[in-house]
């Protein structure tokens, strides 16, 4: 009984040794993949799912059950997003007794729960066993029992994606159905609308239809949304483009498009009419520069200042003795 006590300790001390170097094996990586990425942490960073379905915005949940699920497409988490990275390895200490408790039931060969999962876009997020879906992942392991609850959308994303690129895919889908169903592109021959962020298309378009509406009140026949189209183009759209295009507005906004600058303008424009009355669209272009445009500049001015003052400061502390 002794002896067998005392091989059972052994095994044990064996298997918390091992545990422990896997351990520290996964955090170290997360370590390293966190230095590698300093000047873009994002990419390193594991996806928040509450973030993707804030972008996709499913319309239901359908329960699927048991499945097999490929452990390469599980890429973030409904909870636990900041404990690990991209690649669910470890990026805290205090993770370390639970990650080890599931190694070594890993390692005896212990059946543990399945994971629970929610399926959106065609990728996985974990809502229950992220410390199991760390452990498969640095053991190499393909694939993981779970229970899933999928999320209808239908934009599917591409694995291996960042959140960044996430978005982008989103931006991309919402305007191929813009263009889709006003056939944009085919009435204005216009194929450059557009935007940075999520969202910009359903604006566009409820701008049609407020265009449309006020067309149709000097009208006994409602016009075709064809000609709606092509009026809120050339009359709405075109002009603030023009403006921003006069005024070097895209000068102060780094990044952004012709079609994000509209949103803005003709948003600020609205404001300024509401506050004062009849404002014209160059007044509004020209003030809308001045408020955000110089801001920036004398933000940027401003800190730049402040930097040169510190390093003053710290070079006079050097100095005394």
């Amino acid at each position: 009984m002794r002896l067998q006590a005392k091989e059972k300790a052994l095994s044990q001390t064996l298997l918390s040794a091992q545990a422990d170097e896997d351990f520290y094996k996964a955090h170290s990586k997360a370590l390293f993949n966190e230095i590698q990425h300093l000047l873009n942490p994002d990419e390193a960073t594991l996806i928040s799912f509450t973030d993707i379905k804030k972008l996709l915005k499913p319309k239901n949940e359908v329960y699927k059950g048991m499945e097999v699920v490929p452990i390469n497409l599980i890429v973030g988490s409904e909870g636990r997003y900041k404990d690990f990275d991209n690649h669910f390895f470890p990026k805290s200490s205090f993770l370390k007794a639970r990650w080890e408790r599931v190694d070594i039931a890993r390692m005896q060969d212990i059946v543990l729960p399945p994971i629970t999962l929610y399926e959106l876009g065609g990728l996985y997020f974990v809502r229950d066993g992220n410390h199991r879906v760390s452990v498969a992942k640095a053991q190499g392991v393909e694939n993981i029992d779970a229970e899933v609850v999928s999320l209808q959308s239908e934009i599917k994303l591409r694995p291996g994606s960042t959140r960044e690129q996430m978005e982008a895919q989103v931006i991309e889908w919402e305007k191929r159905v813009f263009y889709s169903e006003t056939s944009f592109g085919d009435i204005t021959d216009y194929w450059l609308l557009n935007f940075t962020s999520t969202g910009q298309y359903d604006v566009i378009y409820n701008h049609i239809l407020i265009h449309k509406y006020y067309i149709n009140q000097d009208k006994k026949e409602e016009i075709p949304m064809e000609d709606a189209v092509l009026s809120w183009f050339q009359n709405v759209y075109m002009p603030v483009i023009h403006a921003i295009d006069a005024h070097h507005i895209m000068r102060r906004f780094k990044g952004r498009t012709k079609a994000d600058l509209y949103v803005f303008v003709i948003k600020y424009w609205d404001e300024l009419k509401q506050k004062f009355g009849e404002v014209s669209l160059d007044q509004a272009a020209e003030q809308f520069k001045y408020d955000y445009g110089k801001k920036s500049l004398r933000r940027a001015i401003r800190n730049l200042f402040a930097k040169k003052k510190m390093q003053r400061t710290m070079s006079t502390m050097q100095d005394q003795p």
